[in-house]
């Protein structure tokens, strides 16, 4: 089955408690191309770079098979570059700087051998550039997964719940569930999205697992404790390609199904957090997959 990820492919610059970094390969498209390698062959990508985006990095992504067909170079123009500094418990961040450049006309165009992708993952950017994506699919397909963020919830509240009517599955953390749903409680504020138009929900609780939820159904992905956790930049996005990665190489949308796919997601986003940026999720081999997944199910698996 072929996964077309629309999003973004940008620069970072990082700094954590453990260290920073300079201009380092980064963005939504980036992280969930990368982890969704790992499962499909045929990866298939749009976004939108600038003439400063190094060769290499292309190269990086095609050499985990990724198609990058759909990737424009703006000549003249610069890449999106975003700049973060993480506090001490890792889970709250500055934005230090932030740059659009190619981003803030991002015109997302689908190439012809791209029109009959199965899976569809609508990476975090603006509401009306993932509608547009949906209308320039000529054919839709057998899941659209979206991603977004609060401060889309901030500036375009009315465009996103204009595109969440149009989508299978959404996956928010849950500051934004229940900025979204105006609810506290994550079980009520998940039937009031789904009645948006999601049939599923994933709502990522960062080290405190993830929550997936469709109609009456419940299910909990715990984290990993992990010894040490350098960087969580693109952490979501490398669960999300996870999660619809091993969807897409199963073809099997049940509940059932994406339970599996929500371990292997959240193994995913664990070997992100490892290293700086992409680095950790670059060159794993399927034995380390298979031995973290393993870790997830001995965590979660008791009997009483």
């Amino acid at each position: 089955m072929s996964l077309l990820t629309v999003g973004s492919v940008a620069f970072d610059a990082l700094e954590t408690p453990f260290g920073k970094t300079d201009k380092i390969i980064g963005g939504a498209a980036t992280y969930i191309t990368l982890s969704a390698s790992y499962f499909v062959t045929k990866n298939k990508l749009v976004a939108v770079v600038g003439d400063d985006f190094p060769q290499e990095m292309i190269e990086l992504l095609q050499g985990h098979g990724v198609d990058t067909e759909g990737l424009q170079i703006k000549k003249g123009e610069k890449t999106f570059f975003w700049s973060g500094k993480y506090h001490n418990d890792m889970n709250s961040r500055d934005t230090v700087e932030v740059q659009l450049n190619v981003m803030e006309g991002f015109d997302p165009l689908i190439p012809a051998s791209y029109q009959d992708c199965q899976y569809l993952m609508l990476g975090n950017t603006a509401p009306s550039i993932q509608k547009t994506v949906l209308e320039r699919i000529e054919k839709r397909p057998k899941l659209v997964m979206l991603d977004t963020m609060n401060f889309w919830m901030d500036i375009a509240m009315d465009d996103l719940k204009d595109v969440l009517k149009l989508v299978d599955v959404l996956t928010i953390n849950d500051e934004e569930a229940r900025i979204l749903s105006g609810d506290y409680s994550l079980r009520r504020a998940a039937k009031t999205i789904m009645a948006m138009g999601p049939k599923t929900l994933i709502i990522k609780k960062g080290e405190h697992g993830a929550l997936l939820f469709q109609g009456n159904n419940l299910f909990y992905c715990p984290a990993l404790p992990l010894e040490e956790v350098f960087d969580p930049t693109g952490a979501g996005d490398t669960f999300a390609g996870g999660f619809i990665g091993y969807l897409a190489s199963t073809d099997d949308i049940s509940f059932d199904n994406m339970k599996r796919a929500i371990v292997y997601g959240s193994a995913m986003a664990s070997f992100c957090v490892e290293k700086f940026g992409a680095d950790r999720i670059v060159g794993l081999t399927q034995e380390e997959i298979t031995a973290r997944v393993q870790e997830f199910v001995s965590l979660a698996n008791f009997q009483i």
